[in-house]
């Protein structure tokens, strides 16, 4: 059984960390567990570090507290079933998980969706893309004392979940793409209320950049702490905010675009030095830019009105409800895709841009119902590697503020 006290004497000495011996400033190390139950490492994460003063020399993460086997449960629950178990990855941003391994079964099958679900499936990962920016910003806010932040991030939030609740049936694990397209079109009443609510968010984002980027407590705690440079993320396989707060302007949106994003006018935010305050700062403006482009999403779905949100292929797609009572073939189109849909035989990998770096799915399929390999692409395992990088030699209390703008979701990397 794993020891999870909060702290233990350790026998470590100075030397056994390269210190000098003899040197009066190192006294006794100290072995500390943060986590894996503390608010401040985002999830059932634990940190076993050895603490000379308030100095880590030392920063060993252990994951798998909540681990779930969830790419051997698609390999066991068959392509169509497994749908619902892509919410439950990172669960602040379901549909853009959705999306991820829808893509990569439209892949594998050589189909594409109409062009109108492509148009809704960009106005919905781009809203899960600012409703998890917003759970960094509240939650790194309020790990560093700026509760007040927490509460205006967190209504937000509130407000973008009724929307979805309204659009989807569901305020989280909404389950809504489908291989094929979408669930449902969008209501025009559901569509005028994203609308407003996203015309409001640059005013909003002006107000959480008051409280934050010039406040001298906020800059003092992020400046120049966890400093990632674009080497690093190379090294380490860090994409995402984190790789384009170090100045590399990789975003598979621009660099491999999917879903139509090539017909969408958006910049791609970087930083320079890449310290924290650098990713909080690219967070900030990657809201305003996915604004930008729900917003031109939005105009499209007007102009495409009426047209299909889901694919007519009765290989993969179910037919509608009405025919099913009418028609005998629908009948067996729908008890044929629910029982045992196949895909062709062979592989495919399909990455999307979420809000933590890429999330790809890599599917293996030998021409049955059931994958033959299921892996997931966790871009928040990713981060977490790099906690120790940017950890060693930092105070205690730096360590917060690093893993918050690393921005990691535990359901992701324990998957």
């Amino acid at each position: 059984m794993t020891e999870t006290h909060l702290f233990e004497w350790a026998p470590t000495t100075p030397a056994d960390l390269g210190l000098d011996q003899d040197d009066p400033l190192h006294g006794e190390l100290l072995k500390l567990n943060v986590g894996p139950q503390h608010p401040a490492t985002h999830g059932v994460l634990r940190l076993r570090i050895t603490l000379d003063g308030e100095t880590i020399h030392d920063c060993d993460p252990v994951v798998g507290y909540l681990h779930r086997g969830k790419e051997k449960t698609c390999e066991s629950l068959g392509w169509r079933k497994f749908f619902v178990h892509t919410d439950r990855l990172d669960y602040v941003q379901p549909l853009l998980n959705n999306c991820a391994y829808a893509l990569a079964l439209e892949k594998l099958a050589g189909i594409e969706a109409p062009e109108r679900a492509q148009e809704i499936r960009v106005l919905l990962m781009e809203i899960s893309r600012i409703m998890a920016h917003l759970i960094y910003l509240g939650t790194t806010a309020i790990d560093l004392g700026a509760v007040t932040m927490f509460f205006l991030t967190f209504k937000e939030r509130e407000r973008a979940y009724d929307l979805l609740d309204a659009y989807t049936g569901h305020r989280m694990n909404n389950t809504y793409v489908r291989i094929g397209g979408v669930y449902a079109d969008i209501d025009e009443d559901v569509a005028r209320a994203m609308r407003s609510w996203l015309s409001e968010m640059p005013a909003k984002i002006d107000e959480f950049e008051a409280l934050l980027t010039g406040n001298r407590i906020w800059y003092d705690r992020n400046k120049n702490v966890g400093i990632l440079t674009t080497e690093d993320c190379f090294a380490w396989s860090l994409t995402g905010p984190n790789m384009r707060g170090s100045g590399c302007a990789l975003d598979l949106r621009k660099d491999e675009p999917y879903s139509g994003y090539q017909e969408y006018d958006f910049e791609v935010p970087v930083g320079t030095i890449g310290d924290s305050y650098d990713r909080y700062l690219v967070r900030v403006e990657e809201m305003r830019q996915s604004v930008r482009i729900a917003l031109q999403a939005l105009d499209r779905l007007e102009k495409s009105r009426g047209d299909e949100f889901l694919l007519e292929d009765r290989h993969y797609v179910l037919p509608p409800k009405q025919r099913v009572h009418e028609s005998m073939e629908e009948l067996i189109f729908q008890f044929k895709i629910i029982t045992d849909m196949s895909l062709p035989k062979g592989e495919a990998y399909h990455a999307v841009e979420s809000s933590k770096g890429e999330l790809g799915f890599f599917l293996a399929s030998d021409g049955t119902s059931e994958p033959v390999r299921c892996h997931i692409r966790a871009p928040g395992l990713m981060n977490v590697q790099a906690v120790p990088l940017l950890a060693r030699g930092r105070l205690l209390s730096d360590l917060m503020a690093i893993i918050g703008s690393l921005d990691f979701v535990m359901g992701e990397v324990d998957r």
